[in-house]
């Protein structure tokens, strides 16, 4: 077990690793950039990637990983290292780093001179590479330094090695070694949370997560012990297509050595480990999770075999764990012949494209198991390349999900064969069952194979899985009975457990799976008929569920596609960080054509937020805008060309290729947007929230919408609106939709059943029972309060006045009584509903608008919540979370036809499982807002900064841009009458009491502007992405001239939030979209002024550039320094290719051209500073440093 003197878990090893990765993956980096031949070479292999279409991303992409692999090689090499040393491994007093104790320390260092004294030319680096020689010097563990190791991949410099050997070095303050290793159970668990966290990067790119041994452990007894049970131990095989760190290779082999010990006790204990283990076989997409295995597997061969020790003697295990892509290498089920990517000219150095082909066969394992990745494919090149192979079962925007599913059971050994069918098992995501990527997952592939069990595992705590999961067992035959059975969720884990694998779900499932017809609280097990597995979409709801969606589908008088056009999407860009636009930008950035938005997070109770905009590329008609002919969008569209034109569609194509304009959206649906009335709803939400649009919007994929035929009433609509806003309407939904869960990969799982969000699609949506009878005047009157609620925001009281304290609180006031009516209207509707669909007897509900509001914690579901909670029968974060107060009784204060509706309520809850079911924080609406303090004190910031923004704030008086500190901005907000109602609104926003005017005008910028210069916006890998856009933008000049074509034009990386400091990450996002309001000038301020230098973001090119050039001759004759003079400098550099390229026309006033005349006033000025035009980014400004100096 690795731990430190200080007590510390195997976690903050982890932790303790990551700076040293990442400072590792630094070094390689400049060591890259700094070898001309070898960063050649790089961009070679890159180029042969792409050809091969193992790759898509950019080279600065494709080097970050490789750097990434290369840097976590050589952290873990020396974690193994060390890990042998101080179990004495390799024998006694074979110490060659360092060790738990002085003895071992020194011996580390002796070593270390004596290989010095040999080779006094060897450096730190030469050293290390020294001691992993020593690791190919014994069979065991030579395959982790062998020619397939990512250390091979780019050495660190001798600085880099340095630090590596000085991290394993660091002793504590009471002189001990920090972290040690010496573990007579030689434990090697701690190498699980290494693969998962070690390396953020990876742990993003390939979604790492362990499983859990509960989970495998589970999977295990239900896939290979009936399948030793059925087949001989000789020749047995099982494979881990997607290893990770190699839990299930683990398991597997102690399962087989107990089957050894008990078939074979009078075999050697050698032979029965070698026995054993040659029947594991792995293979992971992550060079370093395979090293992982493949240490752990030989520590786990040497216990098994007796062995103390591994010298050259000791033969290596014959295990298989290979790094390699297990979808693309081995030939297909078909029997066609295994990719030849080695032919085709490119496999990675980390790969063994033969061993991989042999071990990836088809019908070769007696067990297949696994945890496989969940993620959607993002590269272009392997999703084709997936798409070409798995085509068949694939659909839309799949998950990894869908070919694993095929690759595990094409790998299991067939029935048709001879062979007795081999066993597959599995934990993955669930969402093929609801998304309709899945459909021909279901339809057209289980009906091939023999399906055994089905395990719903989204309401257990499994630690890390934030993604619901369904675990699956069968077997790779025509399938062997008619039923399959399944273990339904009713109700998830009441909290996180103690201990995840005697959690009441899990507990329940492993204990009740074989007991057909159980129930509890939690599951239910069941049999699932043929017919069942292969119809897509799937639901495993148990207990009462079933009996309501029966109720429901049996008042059915239609369903929503019979009264419907059209449900689905009415636009996707394919780059939203470019179109997308906050309605607050618009000011400085609106002179693009742009329409208002609503995306999904924007639909909440009834009503659409105002907070976003779409640029608009089309005409009135809607047909794509002629671009060249609108010089004002053309300028905010160009730099992105090469990002949009190569935009994927579904198909694997370009927007060019499917023959649409570069700057198109990659769909538009037109019909969708031509009569103004629609039905729009949150694609992912936690609840169904559905509302009313009147037109003159665009709503992104993310909320589709309902079109009824163009003779459609408002009154057609307001009355499927009621139904589709209903509790009934949740369950239903959720029964038919796929469950996302709280935070994706590793986020965690929610605690209670109303958390997990879901996917809500126009497929499954034109599917909706609707009942006989109207809902009409209850979505009428739910309708005009939202609508009435809206005028009540503070944004948008502030748009009909000056922000005042006695505006804020009547704002307040007729909010939360509106609110409060909306809130007992929407009961009266779910229990209307209830009856519409047969749930009730009579009809329960109040006639519309004949009940007061009501308080958010009162509702009678609530009210029976809270009782529980008060007995101890149950914990929740409902209340606490929607900021409301349990009550356990009814209110005085209602009237008393509400009161008794209310007791009705309880007392029908308590008596009927299906209403009990619905009246549930899961389906019931939950009414969430944002604090109205915090929505206040946002919209006075926002009007606070539209005042600021004023153009003439920015100009001189004679029309020039001008820049202003926030001093100096402070007093003219002090001393000019136009300014007053900002000096007045200042106090209402600013939380300091007694601030000045300037003190509140600092705190109201920060975060809100931008650098002027490229070295302060981005950092780490951002220069170098800059670097690689500003070349798209040479090589589109050229494509412009005529000199090259759209296809040699490189496609720039996007940017992540660790390449751009935090408020340029704001306000910018991955494509570098400036969205900011205003510009920074940092070390720029006149002297003695040391407030922020700020101008306006809506300036063009040639103001900015202008502005610049002023303040240089401001500062030149303050005489300023060089280097705050150059920086001035670097930035006007920066903007100079713009205004040359977009202002560059001859100035009727002054009868030249500013380009040319700025280019010249640059290379002037920078020849007075005695700098050349080339060495300006020498003179880059860097961001003001922050905190204590570290000591040195």
């Amino acid at each position: 077990m690795a731990r430190t003197t200080t007590g510390s878990s195997e976690a903050s090893l982890t932790s303790a690793l990551q700076p040293v990765v990442r400072s590792l993956v630094a070094d390689m980096r400049a060591r890259l950039e700094s070898d001309a031949d070898r960063l050649q070479s790089w961009k070679t292999e890159h180029a042969k990637a792409q050809k091969a279409d193992r790759v898509a991303s950019s080279f600065a992409e494709w080097s970050e990983e490789q750097l990434q692999q290369a840097a976590a090689g050589w952290v873990l090499t020396t974690v193994f290292l060390r890990f042998i040393e101080d179990n004495d491994l390799f024998g006694p007093r074979q110490v060659f780093l360092t060790g738990f104790d002085a003895e071992r320390r020194a011996l580390g260092r002796d070593f270390q001179d004596a290989l010095y004294q040999r080779h006094p030319e060897y450096s730190y680096r030469d050293y290390l590479l020294h001691c992993f020689d020593r690791l190919n010097d014994v069979p065991a563990t030579a395959r982790l330094v062998g020619p397939h190791s990512s250390i091979h991949v780019i050495e660190p410099s001798d600085d880099g090695a340095r630090e590596l050997i000085e991290f394993w070095r660091a002793m504590d303050g009471d002189g001990n070694t920090l972290r040690t290793f010496d573990d007579k159970t030689l434990d090697t668990r701690f190498l699980g949370d290494m693969y998962q966290d070690l390396s953020e990067f990876a742990r993003k790119k390939y979604a790492l997560l362990q499983t859990p041994e509960f989970v495998e452990e589970f999977i295990l007894d239900r896939t290979m012990d009936p399948a030793l049970d059925e087949r001989p131990l000789e020749g047995f095989k099982v494979i881990d297509p997607t290893c990770g760190s190699g839990h299930f290779l683990l398991g597997a082999f102690h399962r087989l050595m107990d089957r050894w010990e008990k078939d074979s006790p009078a075999m050697p204990a050698p032979e029965r480990a070698e026995k054993a283990m040659s029947a594991i076989h792995g293979v992971d997409i992550n060079p370093f999770a395979v090293a992982i295995s493949q240490f752990r597997l030989m520590v786990a061969f040497m216990q098994a075999a007796g062995d103390t020790r591994l010298t050259e003697r000791t033969a290596a295990p014959g295990f298989t764990v290979l790094s390699g892509d297990s979808l693309l290498f081995g030939p297909d089920a078909e029997g066609q012949e295994a990719l030849n990517l080695e032919a085709e000219g490119f496999v990675y150095s980390t790969e063994n494209a033969d061993a991989l082909d042999t071990v990836l066969t088809p019908g070769t394992y007696d067990v297949v198991v696994g945890n496989p990745p969940y993620i959607i494919v993002k590269d272009k090149a392997l999703n084709r390349q997936y798409r070409n192979r798995y085509g068949t079962y694939l659909s839309g925007k799949y998950a990894l999900t869908a070919p694993f599913m095929v690759k595990f059971f094409q790998l299991a050994k067939d029935s048709n064969s001879g062979n007795a069918a081999g066993w597959i098992g599995q934990i993955t995501s669930n969402s093929f069952m609801q998304r309709t990527f899945g459909k021909p997952l279901v339809e057209h592939f289980f009906d091939q194979v023999d399906l055994r069990e089905v395990i719903d595992t989204s309401g257990a705590y499994v630690p890390g899985h934030g993604t619901p999961t369904v675990i699956l067992v069968g077997r790779n035959s025509h399938a062997s009975r008619r039923k399959v059975t399944g273990v339904l969720g009713i109700q998830g884990e009441p909290g996180v457990p103690v201990d995840p694998s005697r959690g009441v779900v899990w507990s329940s499932i492993t204990t009740n799976i074989d007991n057909i017809g159980h129930e509890d609280a939690h599951i239910s097990v069941d049999e699932l008929g043929r017919d069942f597995i292969s119809t897509h979409p799937w639901s495993l709801q148990g207990g009462s569920g079933p009996s309501v969606i029966e109720s429901i589908q049996g008042l059915k008088r239609q369903e929503l596609e019979d009264i419907s056009d059209s449900v689905g999407i009415v636009a996707f860009t394919l780059a939203d960080g470019f179109y997308f636009r906050r309605t607050q930008s618009l000011n400085a950035h609106g002179k693009m054509s742009h329409r208002a938005l609503r995306t999904g997070t924007d639909l909440r109770d009834w009503a659409g937020n105002e907070s976003l905009h779409v640029a608009f590329p089309y005409e009135y008609d809607f047909s794509p805008m002629k671009l060249e002919e609108s010089r004002d969008n053309l300028i905010e569209y160009w730099p992105y060309r090469a990002e949009l034109a190569n935009a994927t569609m579904f198909n694997g194509g370009s927007k060019v290729d499917n023959g649409l304009k570069w700057y198109e959206y990659g769909r538009l649906t037109k019909n969708k947007l031509r009569t103004p009335l629609s039905l729009a709803f949150a694609f992912v939400a936690t609840h169904n929230h559905f509302v009313l649009d009147r037109g003159g919007k665009v709503f992104n994929r993310h909320a589709p919408v309902i079109k009824l035929p163009d003779n459609s009433t408002e009154e057609d609509h307001l009355a499927l609106l009621g139904v589709l806003n209903s509790s009934t309407a949740c369950f239903w939904l959720k029964q038919n939709s796929h469950n996302k869960g709280v935070g994706g990969i590793g986020g965690g799982i929610g605690d209670e059943a109303w958390e997990p969000r879901y996917e809500f699609t126009g497929t499954t949506l034109q599917r909706f029972p609707l009942p006989d009878g109207d809902v009409t005047e209850r979505g009428r009157r739910l309708d005009d309060l939202a609508q009435q609620l809206a005028t009540f925001e503070p944004s948008a009281v502030f748009e009909r006045t000056t922000p005042t304290r006695r505006a804020i609180d009547e704002a307040y006031e007729n909010y939360m009584r509106i609110r409060r009516l909306m809130i007992a209207e929407q009961e009266e509707l779910d229990w209307a509903v209830y009856h519409l669909y047969g749930l009730t007897d009579t009809d329960l509900s109040l006639p519309v608008g004949d009940v007061d509001g009501i308080d958010l914690g009162t509702r009678p579901f609530e009210i029976a919540l809270a009782r529980r909670v008060a007995g101890g029968e149950t914990t929740t974060a409902w209340f606490e979370r929607h900021r409301s107060t349990p009550v356990t009784e009814i209110p005085d204060s209602w009237p008393d036809a509400q009161r008794t509706a209310a007791q009705q309520r309880l007392d029908l809850m308590a008596s009927d499982k299906s209403i009990k079911l619905l009246e549930a924080p899961e389906y019931k609406r939950r009414w969430s807002d944002d604090p109205w303090e915090d929505k206040v004190h946002e919209a006075l910031a926002d009007w606070l900064l539209t005042r600021l923004e004023t153009p003439e704030l920015w100009r001189r008086t004679d029309g020039m841009a001008q820049t202003r500190t926030i001093r100096e901005l402070a007093g003219q907000v002090e001393t000019d009458p136009e300014l007053a109602d900002v000096l007045s609104v200042l106090p209402l926003w600013s939380t300091k009491r007694g601030a000045t005017t300037e003190k509140m005008l600092e705190d109201l910028f920060k975060g809100e502007a931008v650098p002027y210069a490229a070295s302060l916006r981005y950092k780490g890998r951002g220069l170098a992405k800059r670097a690689e856009w500003e070349a798209t933008w040479d090589a589109q000049r050229r494509e412009d001239a005529g000199e090259i074509t759209a296809d040699e034009v490189p496609v720039p990386p996007n940017y992540t939030s660790a390449d751009m400091y935090p408020a340029v990450w704001k306000h910018r996002g991955k494509l570098d979209v400036p969205k900011e309001r205003f510009i920074s000038y940092p070390g720029a301020s006149p002297e003695g002024d040391t407030t922020m230098l700020l101008g306006w973001a809506g300036w063009n090119d040639l103001d900015k550039a202008l502005a610049l050039m002023s303040l240089f001759s401001d500062r030149a004759d303050q005489d300023a320094d060089t280097d705050t003079l150059a920086g001035i400098l670097y930035g006007l550099a920066e903007v100079l290719p713009w205004v040359k390229q977009w202002h560059n026309e001859i100035d009727p006033q002054f009868n030249f051209r500013f380009g040319d005349y700025l280019e010249a006033q640059l290379e002037e000025a920078a020849r007075g500073l005695g700098i050349l035009i080339d060495d300006l980014n020498s003179y880059a400004p860097k961001p003001a440093t922050r905190g204590r100096a570290k000591k040195k």
